[in-house]
Order: C-alpha cells, then sequence, then structure tokens
C-alpha cells in the first residue's frame, strides 16, 4: 500500500529585499575583479583601486542596511547566541532543512566575518605603499610609514588569502545544502524569495 501521508506544507515567504541582492552580486563581481587584478596585474592598478572603491561603497550601503533596513538584513535579526550556533551545528547534519528565514545561526555570523575582512582588505588597501611610487593608496600619507610600507600591505595580502577560504567555505556551504538538503541557496539571492515549511 502506498504511503499517502500528505508532504509538508510550504508557503513562500520574501526573504531577500533588492538591496541586499544587489548587494551580494554587485560585491561578486567587484571582490572577483579586485583580486583578479590583484593577483594578475596588470601593474598600474588603478582598475583594482576603483574595484576597491566600489567595495567601500557597497560595505557603506550594507552596513547602513543592516541596521535600517528590513526585517532579515538587519544584524540584530540574524547575529544568534552561542546556544543557537550549537544547536544549528548539531542539526547540520540532518537532511532536514532548518527553514530559517533569513540567514541560520552560523550563516550570520560568516557574513559578519566576510564583512570585517572585507573592511579591514578596503582600509589597508587605502592605507597601503608599496613603495614602488605608482600604487599608492590614497591615504596612506595619513598613517605613519611603518605601516604604510610595512604592515598595511602585508595585511593587505594576509586577508585576501582569507577572503579566499571564507569565499570557498561560502561556496562549499552553498553545494552542500543543494546535494545533501535539497535546499537552493542561490536562488532565493535571485528571486527573494524561498520556500519555508508552514
Amino acid at each position: 500500500m502506498k504511503d499517502t501521508a500528505a508532504a509538508p506544507a510550504k508557503k513562500t515567504v520574501t526573504v531577500w529585499d533588492p538591496v541586499v541582492r544587489l548587494f551580494h552580486w554587485l560585491l561578486v563581481l567587484a571582490f572577483a575583479v579586485a583580486w583578479g587584478l590583484g593577483e594578475w596585474g596588470p601593474n598600474q592598478m588603478t582598475w583594482h583601486f576603483y574595484a576597491g572603491y566600489v567595495i567601500a561603497g557597497l560595505l557603506a550601503v550594507r552596513l547602513i542596511w543592516g541596521f535600517v533596513g528590513p526585517r532579515t538584513a538587519r544584524f540584530s535579526h540574524f547575529l544568534y547566541g552561542p546556544k543557537e550556533v550549537a544547536d544549528y551545528l548539531r542539526h547540520l547534519p540532518s537532511k532536514e532543512s532548518s527553514d530559517h528565514v533569513g540567514h541560520n545561526p552560523l550563516g550570520g555570523w560568516s557574513v559578519v566575518v566576510m564583512l570585517g575582512l572585507l573592511i579591514v582588505q578596503v582600509v589597508t588597501g587605502l592605507t597601503s605603499d608599496p613603495q614602488d611610487y605608482i600604487n599608492v593608496g590614497p591615504l596612506a600619507g595619513s598613517v605613519p610609514e611603518s605601516i604604510s610600507t610595512s604592515w598595511a600591505p602585508k595585511i593587505h595580502e594576509l586577508v585576501s588569502t582569507l577572503l579566499l577560504i571564507v569565499v570557498g567555505i561560502h561556496i562549499a556551504a552553498i553545494v552542500y545544502y543543494r546535494a545533501w538538503k535539497g535546499v537552493n541557496l542561490v536562488r532565493p539571492m535571485i528571486t527573494g524569495k524561498k520556500e519555508v515549511g508552514e
């Protein structure tokens, strides 16, 4: 006899507003351009700087939106305490979706880590002086020389690597959710809509 149990009811909710979605995809593009130009040139980094300025502007918008935007965009909505994060980690291996509307407890903190690293990257880029007489950050003269010529370039390089690791983890999480839990995390970042259990 066939199992006639009905599938759990689902409803479609708006999860990501246009500002969050536009921020996300513009950041993907600007970061890819900045990183690619930083790695492979040309030697004159004018376009690398332009991409960095775009990232700085996007970060400013996202930080403001994190306080005044819709519910799922606000930091207060997706920054959970240690207990909620631990509970989520225990649930993570399950095939069952957690059905969070917005960022889950782990995803929320990963957003904060990524934003923090990007802020450090922008600040160190603006204050770096690699002493090549070409690619001097516009604020390099505003900090002590020991920072602009040594610390800022070193930290900028380190954070670039850390950001690649975080991006890799982010992509791996998307693949894991799709393959293991059957949840498409990309579509809501395009359409703004997500199906959740009632």
